[in-house]
């Protein structure tokens, strides 16, 4: 039986998920995807680092109280020492899920690189990385012979990338536009609702959808990273963040979502890009007054969703979560499937050789 030996760098919601269904599934996981997941090591700013070669009990580290610390563990240490983790660990696949600074994409693009370098796949749920460094990652990546998957990194677990990659060939997609995230979302619904964007925001952090500071979700910054990812991955452009024109919801009036109410159409912030005639991709994040017919009209709530122009099936959209813990160690899950079939791959080339 295949195995893959995981390091999890940063131990938050969408690791300590990852963890758990590892734990929970167990044999079920492994029968059903024919190869076994076994995590070798583990850092966390609270917890600091551990590393057992042996494989980890998870349940015991899922168990740990307020307080605890990996120090009390055989292999464990009071820091994370990300570093020291990612280049000295046994894992073959190294799985990036820590805080990211949206300017320039650090950590999480030092944690990619040292394990790309160290001959490590990755994966990631971060955009940083992928928008910022994308271009540099992948062909370090493919000059180490290793796989750098990211999946989740545009909308959690529904696999926009994968689909567009796997079912679109023999298509040309000219232009995609979508809803990118879900806080935005959520709040201009419950502003057509009638609420104030502070009272609409408010009610959004209680219910966990927006942060203590939602600038990044209502103002557009996360979609324009975003943005980017769809532009380089599926529309084959180059472009950076600065090629992407952005507004906020703050342009956005409580009398501008009665009026579009009033014309048959309703507010989305909406991240776009398009390939023009001379090849180049113009690209956009803005709230957009859409007609209800539009197939993005209707998606309402935290839920995302993407619009693929084709040219020859048309508009072709795909909605789904766009956030959530479970979901996002999904596309975790869904990477390193990809991973394992990659490696057979090879493996069977290498057998016809």
């Amino acid at each position: 039986m295949e195995r893959h030996d995981l390091a999890l760098i940063g131990f938050g919601g969408v690791n300590r998920a990852l963890a758990e269904l590892i734990s929970d599934r167990g044999s079920a996981l492994t029968d059903q995807l024919g190869f076994e997941l076994r995590v070798v090591a583990i850092t966390d700013l609270r917890l600091g680092s551990l590393m057992q070669a042996d494989g980890i009990d998870l349940a015991q580290v899922l168990a740990l109280g307020p307080g605890a610390s990996f120090a009390s563990l055989p292999g464990g240490h009071p820091e994370p020492r990300n570093e020291v983790v990612i280049r000295n660990t046994t894992a073959d696949t190294v799985v990036e899920a820590t805080f990211t600074n949206p300017v320039d994409g650090e950590p999480a693009v030092s944690h990619v690189r040292w394990a790309i370098e160290s001959g490590r796949n990755v994966t990631t749920t971060n955009k940083g990385p992928v928008a910022l460094a994308g271009t540099e990652l992948r062909a370090l990546a493919e000059a180490h012979g290793v796989r750098f998957e990211h999946e989740g990194a545009v909308m959690s677990g529904t696999p926009v990338l994968r689909f567009a990659e796997r079912m679109f060939a023999g298509l040309r997609v000219e232009g995609v536009q979508g809803i990118l995230n879900g806080t935005s979302n959520y709040v201009l619904g419950r502003m057509e609702d009638g609420l104030a964007l502070a009272d609409a925001v408010a009610e959004a952090q209680q219910l966990g959808y927006a942060e203590a500071d939602p600038t990044a979700d209502l103002e557009g910054s996360d979609v324009q990273l975003k943005v980017v990812i769809l532009a380089n991955e599926v529309l084959g452009g180059s472009i950076t963040t600065a090629d992407v024109t952005r507004r906020g919801l703050s342009t956005v009036s409580a009398g501008d979502i009665v009026d579009a109410a009033a014309q048959g159409r309703r507010w989305k912030l909406i991240g776009s890009a398009r390939r023009d005639a001379d090849g180049s991709i113009t690209a956009s994040v803005e709230p957009v007054a859409l007609p209800l017919e539009h197939p993005l009209a209707g998606i309402s709530g935290p839920t995302n969703a993407v619009a693929f122009d084709t040219d020859l099936l048309g508009t072709v959209t795909v909605s789904g979560p766009g956030a959530g813990r479970i979901e996002t160690a999904y596309a975790l899950l869904s990477d390193l499937i990809a991973i394992d079939a990659g490696r057979r791959a090879t493996v069977g080339e290498a057998a016809h050789a």
